[in-house]
């Protein structure tokens, strides 16, 4: 009897508490602030979240969301970083090449690094490189500190690093090493013939 009485409890134990699942995306908060609007009646007062949720492998996400109380706010924020999200293109652990870009005041430099370099970045920049899965990277932000355009301006760069990597694509397959020598052969031609 005893022992029937203790697997019942081990198994409403087990069945409430079950398999700790991960949610799909790692998610930061950027930042929180309490804003206002002045209506006829006086102010009203809400909340304002910027959140960065990515899964560390390559899909990050940014959103600003307001609400009447913080949760409710952090909520919405997730939902529009979930509709915003972009795919970065890396190679091993870093980046291809150098991007800057521009948002608003906010400006962006993003050069790769050697492997086991780290992250060198900082505040905004910093979680949403983060986020996407890049563990070798260096960044500077050279203009606003408002870190929603500086978020901004990452996502901007590191969205331009895919569209970079197909036009290069592109070209490369665009021009294949025998064109490239029957045309230096034409010039050598025509130099010879002037002469």
């Amino acid at each position: 009897m005893a022992t029937e009485k203790n697997q019942r409890k081990f198994t409403r134990k087990k069945r409430r508490f079950g398999r700790n699942e991960r949610p799909e995306y790692d998610q930061k908060l950027l930042d929180l602030a309490r804003v206002t609007r002045v209506v006829k009646g006086g102010r009203r007062f809400s909340f304002r979240a910027s959140v960065v949720i990515g899964n560390r492998k390559g899909k990050v996400g940014f959103g600003v969301a307001k609400g009447p109380d913080v949760s409710g706010a952090i909520g919405k924020a997730v939902t529009a970083a979930k509709k915003n999200m972009i795919i970065v293109k890396r190679t091993n652990t870093s980046i291809a090449f150098d991007v800057r870009e521009k948002y608003g005041a906010a400006k962006v430099l993003i050069r790769p690094a050697k492997e086991g370099w780290g992250i060198v970045a900082g505040g905004a920049m910093r979680a949403v490189v983060e986020l996407a899965g890049i563990k070798d990277i260096v960044a500077k932000s050279l203009g606003s500190s408002n870190k929603i355009n500086v978020a901004r301006a990452t996502m901007k760069a590191l969205s331009k690093l895919d569209q970079s990597m197909t036009k290069m694509n592109i070209v490369k397959d665009r021009a294949k090493p025998g064109d490239m020598r029957s045309k230096e052969d034409g010039q050598n031609n025509k130099k010879q013939g002037s002469q």
